[in-house]
């Protein structure tokens, strides 16, 4: 039986939000105690379900609520604080791997498995995601890399990963999508009866849990809150982005959710990258690769033409039915500042109000943002 069954909502939302702040990474620590592998990967997307084939568990490295004391030598000052506290959280034992895999998202991540691979007696490998994902040949290159990859994966675990073992990881990752769009539409449709640190929670603790227990938490808990006794209340709805890679303070989120409805967000937007059920017909490496090109959400490091980070944001504001935007931004994140100008001067064209803002993960004292946010709110509703 799992710690969250046989409990009220409420304590299994607890439960949750524990699991996400907790630096020390206890499901983590029970899976390698029982003999299991693990596998950590930084943002923004990776294909967890090759990891998941092969019986390890892949869990998101995200950063902590910590100071960086030692990964701090490691780093020029400049630089964001999830690099650090990423490596902080493995340089301090507390969260021990097999396997740590990287992608070049930006000029920091890019050497990040050099610096990871040089402090730690575990192998650190990069995955190239395409460059250009409008090339002919961006899925073919892709597949390639996935197969490169399921190899590294295989040397760590000693035995081969089949088709099979893909597809039934596929499918189970397929089913966490469907169960995660459905929290999104409770979000949306009821927001109510999620506050935002609540889905947050709901969502990150997948990237800590074995996914067949991430299923069925979600499969407990979302008809439970669409039963919640909750009313609305006559607040604006908006669209939350910004959280595509350093990820803000839980209190940050407790905050907003205090004055907003947070209808639709990308946070952790690399856990709901792929919008569709992957087929299971077919070369499952093949079938993941497409997925990631073509059925895909988007992100400031992804550079697709056909997906203007404007225009999608835009488009994302409409479908939620939302009545402004929070733009964050991660303190010395380049792709992140970058396109905050430009969903500015988006939001000016299309008339849309919205609130920007800068955060770190180590973030404390928000009562300057608390007062500005219900400044920004109070506007907007008596405008």
């Amino acid at each position: 039986m799992h710690i969250w069954q046989d409990r009220t909502l409420d304590e299994a939302l607890a439960y949750c939000r524990d699991l996400v702040e907790d630096p020390e990474f206890p499901t983590v620590r029970r899976w390698r105690e029982s003999g299991g592998k693990v596998l950590g990967h930084f943002q923004v997307y990776f294909p967890e379900e090759i990891a998941h084939a092969a019986g390890m568990l892949p869990v998101k490295v995200r950063g902590a609520p910590l100071e960086a004391r030692v990964a701090e030598s490691r780093f020029g000052s400049y630089l964001c604080s999830i690099l650090k506290t990423s490596l902080e959280v493995a340089l301090s034992g507390r969260l021990d791997l097999d396997l740590f895999v990287t992608m070049p998202i930006c000029d920091a991540a890019r050497n990040l498995a050099a610096v990871w691979e040089r402090n730690l007696e575990y192998p650190s490998r990069i995955l190239y995601l395409p460059q250009n994902a409008n090339s002919a040949h961006a899925a073919s290159y892709l597949r390639k890399e996935y197969a490169r990859l399921k190899e590294q994966i295989e040397e760590i675990v000693g035995r081969e990963v089949d088709a099979d073992d893909l597809r039934r990881s596929i499918a189970v990752f397929n089913e966490n999508r469907r169960r995660l769009r459905e929290l999104y539409e409770v979000k949306r449709d009821t927001p109510w009866l999620v506050s935002a640190d609540e889905a947050y929670a709901l969502v990150a603790v997948g990237g800590l849990l074995p996914r067949e227990e991430h299923n069925a938490l979600l499969a407990a808990v979302v008809p439970a809150l669409r039963q919640r006794p909750a009313r609305k209340q006559d607040r604006i709805r908006v669209v939350f982005e910004g959280g595509f890679c350093e990820q803000p303070p839980l209190e940050l989120l407790r905050i907003l959710a205090q004055s907003c409805y947070v209808v639709d967000d990308d946070l952790l937007i690399g856990l709901r990258w792929i919008l569709e059920d992957v087929p299971l017909a077919g070369d499952p490496l093949a079938s993941l690769a497409e997925a990631y090109l073509e059925k895909s959400s988007y992100s400031p490091v992804q550079h697709d033409l056909r997906k203007p980070k404007e225009k999608m944001l835009l488009e994302r504001i409409r479908r939620s039915g939302a009545e402004a935007a929070i733009l964050f931004a991660a303190k010395m994140c380049e792709p992140g500042l970058d396109e905050q100008v430009a969903y500015a001067r988006a939001l000016d064209d299309a008339a849309i109000p919205y609130f920007i803002c800068e955060f770190e993960e180590r973030m404390t004292g928000f009562d300057h943002l608390e007062t500005q946010l219900e400044t920004f709110v109070e506007n907007l509703l008596f405008d």
